[in-house]
């Protein structure tokens, strides 16, 4: 897995296919890796060249535990954009990664050649702060929760009623999850600093790109109208929602989602993209 200094850290990164260059910028606690499951192997097919890569606080990325901020995802993003020489290019990001996309698009335009927002917010309402707290208290206690009690807290949180009353699939995301536990570092610790201040729904009037703002109907760690609120802020955004899955839903019901996105991605003008998804 190659590497880069991008300010000041070394980051991690893949680099895979050939064509059109599109970058996935992952969620909280999550590696690049979890893209290659699904997005990149379609992606790929399709004729697109996909970079993912690891997050600053996500090893192997620099975990970076004296603290960062949202800019400095953006920041990170972007230079690892202008590293490979891919820019304009087209961003996706999922929960941490759409906001660190929207905040992209806002700051650094000219970079991003279209936009997909999956599982996103704008503003932090207070359940989300709530969760936000639970887990910042949890972390600091020291506590060690239980393999087999943390991946059933995790399916919970992100799959949909649909996959949880499915025996056989429950028991493979079980399995699943205790396998790849969630990374518990300190750039763990200093991902859960990371909060959506006041105003942001505000200021995305004046984001500029074409914008696709993905829901998971299920998704109860941010839930679809969260999303729509970013759409309606957005000019011109487009929002897609998708039935039967949780926050997970790019690996829950990956066929649909790619679908979405690869539709999305053929519209270069994003004018006609309502009328296509319906």
């Amino acid at each position: 897995m190659p590497s880069a200094r991008i300010n000041g850290i070394r980051l991690h990164y893949e680099d895979t296919g050939e064509g059109e260059p599109v970058v996935l910028v992952m969620g909280q606690g999550a590696a690049g890796r979890a893209w290659h499951l699904h997005q990149v192997p379609a992606l790929v097919d399709a004729g697109y060249r996909v970079v993912t890569f690891d997050n600053r606080g996500t090893p192997p990325t620099d975990e970076c535990p004296e603290g960062f901020t949202v800019g400095d995802l953006v920041a990170d993003t972007a230079g690892l954009a202008e590293h490979l020489d891919l820019a304009p290019c087209r961003f996706v990001g999922v929960s941490l990664g759409a906001y660190v996309v929207q905040e992209l698009m806002l700051a650094r335009p000219r970079l991003v050649r279209q936009g997909v927002l999956m599982a996103t917010r704008g503003r932090t309402d207070v359940l989300r702060a709530a969760m936000t707290r639970a887990e910042r208290a949890l972390y600091d206690s020291g506590s060690k929760l239980p393999p087999a009690y943390s991946a059933w807290i995790r399916a919970l949180q992100n799959l949909s009623p649909a996959t949880l009353g499915d025996d056989r699939r429950f028991q493979d995301w079980l399995a699943l999850f205790e396998f790849s536990p969630q990374p518990e570092g300190p750039g763990a610790r200093a991902q859960l600093d990371l909060e959506v201040p006041e105003g942001r729904l505000a200021a995305y009037r004046a984001i500029d790109v074409p914008c696709l703002v993905v829901g998971f109907a299920d998704d109860v760690v941010l839930p679809p109208h969260l999303g729509r609120e970013v759409a309606d802020a957005v000019p011109g955004a487009v929002y897609r929602e998708i039935e039967g899955c949780g926050h997970y839903g790019y690996l829950e019901r990956p066929d649909e989602v790619n679908r979405v996105l690869l539709e999305f991605f053929r519209d270069r003008s994003s004018t006609t993209v309502l009328a296509e998804l319906g």
